[in-house]
C-alpha cells in the first residue's frame, strides 16, 4: 500500500512561504503531513509571514519540535512518501550532505536518504559557492532531487502567489501530487 504521507521541513532560508504554502494545499486534499521546523526557521517565519507558529502548526496532521530526535519521521521504519525540505537552508543542506545530523530536521532527511525515498530540497542562497555546489552535486548523487524555487515567467503571473503557487505546484508534482493552482506545460 502506498503511504499519503509527506514529510515538510521548514529551514531557517528565506521563503518560508513555500513551506506554509505547500502545508496549505496538503490539508485541502488526502495526504498526511508531517512537520518539524528548525529553530531558524521560526525566525524567519516570523518576519516573513504574518501567520503565527501556533497558526502554521495546525495546518500540520502532526508537528515535531527540532529537538525531538526520536520522533516517528526519525525511523525508516515510518512509511512516508518522502520529504520536502521548503525552503533548505545551507546549513540544513551542509547537514544532510555530510550525514551529521545535528537536528530532527535533517534526521528525517537522512532517514528519507536511507530508505531511497524522495527527498526534494527548496535550497534558497545566491550566489553560490564551489562548496554550495559541491554539497547540491553530493546530495544528487545520494539521490535527493535539488529544486530551488526558481520563477516562471510563461505563465505570466500576475502576483508574487503565482509565483509561489508555481513552485509549489512543481515540487508537490515530484511526489505525483497534483495541485489545482499548477497546470502541466501545453507546449506553443
Amino acid at each position: 500500500m502506498k503511504s499519503n504521507r509527506l514529510v515538510v521541513g521548514i529551514s531557517g532560508a528565506s521563503g518560508a512561504i513555500y513551506g506554509v504554502r505547500i502545508l496549505e494545499t496538503l490539508k485541502n486534499l488526502s495526504y498526511e503531513t508531517h512537520l518539524v521546523i528548525s529553530n531558524a526557521g521560526k525566525v524567519t517565519l516570523f518576519h516573513e509571514t504574518s501567520k503565527t507558529i501556533e497558526e502554521i502548526i495546525l495546518y500540520a496532521d502532526v508537528y515535531y519540535s527540532e529537538a525531538e530526535i526520536g520522533a516517528k519521521i526519525a525511523s525508516g521504519s515510518f512509511k512516508t512518501l518522502g520529504m520536502v525540505v521548503a525552503p533548505c537552508s545551507m546549513k540544513t543542506m551542509s547537514e544532510i550532505a555530510s550525514g551529521v545530523t545535528s537536528s530532527l530536521l535533517s534526521r528525517a532527511a537522512d532517514v528519507t536518504l536511507k530508505e531511497r525515498r524522495k527527498l526534494v530540497l527548496m535550497v534558497r542562497e545566491t550566489p553560490l559557492h564551489l562548496g554550495h555546489l559541491r554539497n547540491m552535486l553530493k546530495l544528487t548523487e545520494m539521490g535527493a532531487i535539488i529544486a530551488p524555487p526558481v520563477p516562471a515567467f510563461y505563465n505570466r503571473p500576475h502576483a508574487l502567489d503565482d509565483i509561489i503557487n508555481h513552485s509549489v505546484g512543481k515540487v508537490l508534482d515530484l511526489f505525483d501530487i497534483k495541485a489545482a493552482y499548477f497546470n502541466e506545460w501545453q507546449g506553443l
